[in-house]
């Protein structure tokens, strides 16, 4: 029978302790075979109240995996969604060596940050598998194609879009049958609709977290550089101080220098993005895909979206900033690897990615074998079209980079915006940081 927790986080000095229940096999289990698996809600949906939806893709691929092998449990531990605290739940359980078979966690740096922990995955996969599937790149050690695979790329991934309200552009005199294909273009109808749209602004902004601006960024930098353009980074071949970076930052902040945005976009948080935008607050939004759902429910088919356009003359006018959100990994000290592994093949059967992206209307599959009848969100439809159209996939900054220069990322990306720290400023900054975090 599948078991469902809610996973507490506890503090560093008693987190040993508190997980040993988690921890696979061991004294006292009964005939069965029981395996682990913890998600911070990437796989699992949460209710309003915290509790694991119904619906839920992972408790459906779990329970038919079940059934297809009699005698096994899986027990479905569901973390925080705290990004850090998640990662220091994982890696205390990790050093103790009592943390879960199976680890669900965010592609790049918080696969590859933890790869001591986790299974070469190499030949776990038949060939077919890794023909078809996308993605692989992200969860390799170092992002190098030899490197070990540290996990399955799940999902054709979450990529960043503007959406735009078309009764607001309608006001404003914008055609939007055609949308922009240039930041600047895009600017240039934020400057037409300035005053034409009531108490609305061109662009709704909250961005406190500085979350706004990291996906602005990926596209902007990743139309200048391309699809390696943060790997290259991260590896060392590109400095964080490039010149596309300081070109992009100056970009991004003119929609608040420009008065294009709310005046008090530093301080409303993400949690204001979606609610904002519903309420007509703004012409333009700029997010994700992870939007589709609530968005068709509150606005149905009067929004549209196309990607987040480049800078004029880029290299890669048609780069599309996202990428495979979900990794699934083994860990290196399960007692239970090749019943994990049997569980990660039967994930990576496209029919199995489809009932994924059936329940999420988030996201494409990552499966060149793909059923798209299963895409019936109004936004995901264009967005899959984007998708396959796009002439670089570029991997963000804050997928690919360590953490401590994530952290320092998103907050420059909130002060830069506002104009408080200049982007040479920001950018010697962000250097400094990967300096010291790889200095070791």
């Amino acid at each position: 029978m599948k078991l469902q927790r809610i996973g507490a986080v506890v503090a560093a000095g008693t987190l040993a302790l508190g997980l040993a229940a988690c921890a696979p096999g061991g004294e006292g289990a009964d005939d069965s075979t029981t395996l682990t698996v913890w998600d911070p809600g990437l796989l699992t949906k949460k209710t309003n109240d915290g509790a694991v939806a119904d619906n839920s893709f992972l408790d459906i691929a779990v329970d038919q995996f079940e059934k297809d092998n009699p005698g096994v449990t899986v027990d479905v531990v569901t973390l925080s969604g705290d990004i850090s605290k998640d990662a220091a739940q994982f890696q205390a359980a990790s050093i103790a060596g009592n943390g879960p078979d199976v680890r669900i966690g965010y592609t790049g740096g918080n696969t590859v940050d933890y790869a001591d922990f986790l299974q070469d995955l190499d030949g776990v996969f038949s060939d077919e598998t890794m023909s078809d599937l996308s993605g692989w790149n992200t969860v390799r050690a170092g992002y190098a194609d030899d490197g070990a695979l540290l996990g399955l790329p799940y999902g054709g991934g979450s990529y960043f879009y503007v959406f735009y309200n078309k009764a607001l552009a309608e006001q404003a005199g914008i055609d939007m049958s055609t949308p922009p294909t240039t930041w600047e273009d895009m600017i240039a109808l934020g400057e037409q609709a300035k005053g034409k749209i009531g108490d609305a602004v061109p662009f709704w902004t909250p961005n406190q977290e500085g979350y706004v601006g990291a996906w602005v960024m990926a596209a902007l930098v990743g139309g200048e550089l391309g699809s390696s353009a943060f790997t290259d980074m991260y590896n060392g071949d590109t400095p964080l101080t490039d010149p596309a970076m300081v070109k992009a930052y100056e970009a991004y902040s003119k929609l608040y220098s420009l008065g294009l945005t709310n005046p008090d976009a530093g301080s409303i948080g993400n949690s204001e993005q979606l609610t904002g935008f519903v309420q007509g607050k703004g012409l333009f939004m700029v997010s994700g895909a992870w939007e589709n759902g609530a968005l068709e429910e509150a606005m149905g088919e009067d929004a549209g979206v196309f990607p987040i356009p480049t800078l004029a003359g880029s290299a890669y006018p048609s780069a599309l900033a996202g990428g495979p959100n979900v990794s699934v990994s083994i860990t290196n000290y399960s007692e239970h690897k090749d019943l994990a592994e049997q569980f990660l093949q039967y994930l990576a059967e496209p029919a199995t990615i489809d009932m994924y992206v059936e329940l999420f209307q988030t996201e494409p599959s990552n499966s060149a074998s793909a059923d798209t009848s299963v895409i019936t969100n109004y936004y995901l439809k264009s967005e899959a079209e984007y998708v396959s159209t796009s002439d670089a996939v570029v991997y963000p900054f804050d997928n690919v980079m360590p953490q401590s220069v994530i952290d320092l990322f998103y907050r420059l990306n909130a002060t830069v915006y506002t104009g408080q720290t200049t982007p040479e400023d920001a950018v010697s900054q962000l250097q400094e940081a990967y300096e010291a975090e790889t200095a070791g």
